[in-house]
């Protein structure tokens, strides 16, 4: 399921007043615990991931970890009481994952429901918080990318070769793997964009536009392989 551009797998149930999904492990006895990708996007590259010193059964609503980004502070929290089997090491070691993989590798906790019946008292389908979800995206403006940009280029009121000078002032900075959102109401933009990526190598992952402003994802390519040789002056 899609919701306003933000994907939210059906395959497991959510708690959305604390921003956390479980999806059940075969057996059903386990789950894993993870954050909302809509969080992620939220809070920006998470900087900090520590686990909460808690062992064996949790209370529903307590803690198990706290994460932390430049403009973002928050708990994670137990929907149900469970029992603490397992914690991911990964997302300690690398925080950013969680805003790479919230859905798959960025897992936060195994655990154990204490009371079963309780998931489906305390938890719900996609379909329940479609609704309530897009609202939160719309109000605090959320944007969904393919990765969580490192660094976000606002250029207004400026010409789109200015634009593109410094995009390529700032990825020549920056080690390959690096995404940048670039913003800019330069109205030639869109077709600027697929040549300049034709001519660097550099991709453009993703596109939107809002009004007059046009919004583009770019990657920086470890080995980018140009397209189409820039055009001589």
């Amino acid at each position: 399921m899609d919701v306003e551009g933000c994907p939210l797998p059906e395959d497991r149930l959510y708690d959305l007043e604390n921003d956390v999904w479980w999806a059940a492990e075969e057996g059903g006895s386990t789950a894993r615990l993870g954050v909302l990708g809509t969080l992620t996007s939220f809070a920006g590259p998470f900087t900090s991931l520590a686990f909460r010193p808690v062992e064996g059964v949790v209370g529903r609503g307590r803690s198990v970890a706290t994460v932390e980004s430049l403009r973002f502070t928050g708990a994670i929290r137990l929907p149900v009481e469970a029992e603490l089997l397992e914690r991911n090491p990964a997302v300690s070691e690398r925080p950013r994952l969680v805003n790479d993989a919230p859905y798959s590798e960025g897992w936060i906790v195994r655990v154990r429901a204490v009371r079963p019946e309780d998931v489906a008292k305390y938890l719900e389908r996609p379909a329940d918080i479609a609704a309530r979800l897009a609202e939160r995206i719309r109000t605090q403006r959320i944007r969904c990318w393919p990765a969580t940009p490192d660094v976000e280029l606002f250029e207004i009121g400026v010409e789109c070769s200015a634009v593109l000078t410094m995009l390529n002032e700032e990825l020549v900075a920056r080690p390959s793997g690096t995404h940048v959102l670039l913003v800019t109401d330069d109205p030639t933009s869109p077709i600027e964009m697929v040549r300049w990526s034709d001519q660097t190598g550099h991709a453009v992952r993703a596109y939107r536009r809002e009004g007059s402003l046009h919004q583009f994802l770019v990657r920086k390519e470890a080995h980018p392989v140009p397209r189409r040789r820039p055009a001589r002056s």
